[in-house]
């Protein structure tokens, strides 16, 4: 510990200079999550509120906040994240709790949390999985949140912020949002009356858009993305007196996220292990408070797409996540949420593209739950294996939201089709004369194929000035099937070559 402390002393030192005279930005622990020493302390080291202790008395840090636990916070904040402004976050500390106040998210705050939100954010079921359970082994249990209220579990902490800000409500509500939070601070707005705000990137969906306005909230266009978005909301908050609502980094958010872990801890009585999407954590460490408050040897699993997972150290693209989870995909973690995740959670894996879409189709098709990418995510680590259930005991895995875009389902099905062995892609040279392609189609249909598409190619290939191609696809039952059709149409004297699924 000597060793890390002696280390850090000195650039400790200079970023509470820097926090004091609000001159310029820095790149927070930059110095420190480059070396080995700095990665193995943040998931390995001594405790930060020791560590925040000798720092007290080499560096004065006490003079800039009183309480202890409060510094050892802003000191596990500052070795965890390397992309935020210093002055900034001291300045949203100070605003926020105070000066020597920590923000309280416990057990009490979750269970006060769900006496606010009883009779809006609803109950949801929990739901056996008898695929899961026979392919993967295990007792498997669904908790379907995509039956919640605008269609995730974003209504609990929504419900809950607002309703925290008491009289101050009134003055209004902004965020920035193109998805489920967005919907979810409005309707909490609406259930209290209070005026919304909600900044979207411009071209977001339409649909979202309108389930915003449909709850009565006013709906801005700004910047080419989500960060530009929520920066807008922030200054406009700011300028206008509103409250600015984070989706998921703020005290009351995380407690009404965490509600779900209650309903988890009563509904089922040999819990072992939660498996819940991470995006920006707050639905994660929420639940995983409420349940190993109650019973600590539940192993709570946080699940990232695997294009976006800053929680895992990984290096996360600029501009848009083009991933079907996108309600996960947070490039970097919370001032709070944090934290809590590395405080409380017991693994984080992650999922790639192709587990995501077949755990949307999963559900769909056998369980019957129309879950968005972020919200299969947890289904995914267990079809991919990056999860295996409990032993004993039963397995949860939170189906966190089903707001799919309704775009995207044509793809999925059409996927699932072509691996499933249900589709037949052909191309064909026929006589380019009237009843030519007819022939070839009746070879089929007399085989059970049903036509889905068909398209004449006569460009760019070497073909006889009285022949024509023909790509055409095909629904079948089977692979067999397919192979058999394809066999009758060869020993008709047809030339058939089958396109790569």
């Amino acid at each position: 510990m000597r060793c890390v402390v002696s280390m850090v002393e000195r650039d400790l030192t200079d970023l509470i200079d820097a926090s004091r005279s609000h001159q310029r930005n820095l790149r927070i622990a930059q110095w420190f999550l480059g070396s080995d020493k700095g990665r193995r302390f943040m998931f390995s080291g001594p405790p930060v509120g020791v560590v925040a202790e000798v720092l007290v008395d080499r560096t004065g840090l006490g003079d800039v906040v009183d309480d202890i636990e409060i510094i050892g916070w802003w000191l596990w904040h500052i070795l965890s994240l390397g992309n935020c402004e210093l002055s900034t976050f001291n300045r949203r500390l100070a605003g926020r709790y105070g000066r020597g106040v920590t923000p309280a998210i416990d057990l009490d705050s979750i269970r006060a949390a769900r006496t606010v939100i009883a009779g809006v954010a609803k109950h949801t079921p929990v739901v056996s999985s008898l695929t899961l359970s026979s392919d993967i082994g295990g007792d498997v249990l669904l908790k379907a949140e995509n039956l919640q209220r605008t269609g995730s579990f974003k209504i609990r902490g929504a419900m809950n912020k607002v309703a925290s800000l008491g009289d101050d409500a009134h003055r209004g509500v902004t965020t920035g949002s193109a998805g489920n939070h967005g919907q979810a601070l409005a309707f909490a707005a609406q259930h209290f009356g209070v005026p919304c705000e909600i900044v979207v990137p411009v071209g977001a969906p339409i649909t979202k858009i309108e389930a915003c306005r449909n709850y009565g909230a006013s709906v801005v266009e700004r910047g080419a993305g989500l960060k530009e978005a929520v920066a807008f909301s922030k200054v406009h908050a700011e300028e206008s007196s509103m409250t600015f609502c984070s989706p998921f980094d703020d005290p009351a958010i995380v407690a009404g996220q965490g509600t779900l872990g209650l309903e988890l801890v009563e509904d089922i009585q040999d819990l072992r292990t939660v498996v819940i999407p991470l995006g920006g954590g707050g639905l994660t460490s929420g639940t995983a408070i409420a349940v190993k408050s109650i019973l600590p040897d539940v192993r709570i699993i946080g699940v990232q797409a695997a294009v976006c997972a800053p929680y895992l150290g990984a290096a996360v693209p600029e501009g848009p996540v083009l991933t079907l989870a996108d309600g996960i995909a947070v490039k970097y973690p919370g001032e709070i949420t944090g934290p809590l995740v590395r405080s409380w959670v017991d693994e984080i894996v992650t999922v790639d593209e192709g587990a995501i879409a077949d755990a949307m189709v999963l559900l769909m098709d056998q369980a019957k739950l129309y879950a968005e990418g972020a919200g299969a995510a947890g289904v995914a680590a267990l079809i991919s294996g990056a999860v295996t259930p409990s032993e004993s005991g039963t397995t949860c895995v939170v189906v966190s939201g089903g707001n799919v875009d309704l775009g995207v389902v044509p793809g999925l099905i059409r996927r699932h089709e072509n691996q499933a062995g249900r589709r037949l892609a052909i191309f064909a040279r026929i006589d380019d004369r009237p009843g030519g392609l007819a022939k070839l189609l009746t070879v089929f249909a007399d085989g059970g194929a049903d036509l889905i598409e068909v398209e004449h190619v006569r460009e760019g290939l070497d073909l006889h000035v009285r022949e024509t191609g023909i790509h055409a696809t095909f629904e079948v039952r089977s692979r067999e099937q397919a192979e058999t059709i394809v066999e009758s149409a060869r020993a008709a004297g047809y030339e058939i070559d089958i396109d790569a699924n």
